[in-house]
């Protein structure tokens, strides 16, 4: 269990929500007046608004990432899964606080924001702690992009492109060739995402365990494979095509050729989320999927 005394808070505001910025301004206050700083991360170029009429201090990514004791998400999934590209490589708590539609990451009412902080000053929370993956993507032995993800990697390809082939190994054993619209490899944060929609199964989060899901495969008998989390997974590029992209998250994408690989593995760095008092996490899927109707 992460327990630290909170010094610091780095905040990540939904992009262009004036309620979710007018929250943080408040939560500014809030820290002040128990002697605790505020800080948030440089805002994109199409971010409308901003912190400038309360402390809320803006630092560099680099500052955000090494001084922030915890990070308070005011957003949905998406901001969420935004976060956890920010937490480098420290254990760092992170609170969600739904301002988005669906919550399913972001658990915290706003009603419930200032009771929550109370109890993680007073290292009194629960912790979820959830599985990130390394990502290299080579092209000729050579590294031409990296990234963490929370939910899942997919290789997909272009909506008019022809259908793709990808050798897939473990721990350098072949594991097996699929030719289909694209594969999915997703944690279980990310197996009732995409992976889901794909037909994949759905992974208690604690489970130590990643799920293989191909994209409408030609063969019928190439079905999704659920497999260890500590494995090193390779993806070989194997056909020629146009169009072929991988993205992380959904939310960085890189173009591929023919050859290239994406190496996975699992994240020395977890995702820690501060986990609301007697969570049930089928309720979770019950109320936020609705699962089972």
């Amino acid at each position: 269990m992460i327990n630290r005394e909170i010094k610091c808070v780095g905040v990540v505001v939904k992009p262009n929500h004036r309620e979710a910025w007018e929250t943080a301004c408040e939560l500014s206050v809030w820290l002040e007046t128990r002697g605790i700083d505020l800080i948030a991360k440089p805002r994109g170029e199409t971010e409308e608004f901003g912190a400038e009429n309360c402390s809320i201090k803006v630092v560099e990514l680099e500052k955000f990432q090494t001084q922030a004791d915890l990070i308070v998400v005011l957003g949905g999934d998406g901001t969420m899964i935004s976060t956890a590209r920010l937490t480098g490589m420290r254990e760092i708590l992170v609170l969600g606080i739904n301002y988005g539609s669906l919550g399913y990451l972001t658990e915290f009412r706003i009603e419930e924001m200032f009771d929550a902080l109370e109890m993680i000053i007073n290292g009194k929370y629960d912790i979820d702690s959830r599985v990130m993956l390394d990502v290299e993507h080579t092209r000729d032995g050579e590294i031409i992009g990296r990234g963490r993800v929370l939910n899942d990697v997919v290789i997909n390809k272009a909506a008019l492109a022809r259908i793709i082939e990808v050798e897939v190994k473990l721990d350098n054993l072949f594991v097996n060739s699929f030719r289909a619209d694209g594969l999915i490899v997703s944690t279980p944060t990310g197996s009732t995402a995409y992976s889901l929609s794909a037909g994949g199964p759905i992974l208690y989060p604690s489970m130590n365990a990643l799920v293989l899901t191909p994209i409408c495969p030609f063969t019928l008998s190439n079905r999704p494979i659920v497999v260890p989390d500590d494995a090193v997974i390779e993806i070989n590029l194997k056909n020629e095509n146009e169009g072929v992209v991988l993205t992380l998250d959904g939310q960085i994408g890189y173009q591929m050729k023919t050859g290239d690989t994406v190496s996975i593995r699992k994240s020395t760095t977890n995702f820690n989320l501060v986990q609301p008092p007697n969570r049930n996490y089928f309720d979770v899927l019950r109320n936020k999927l609705k699962w089972g109707r």
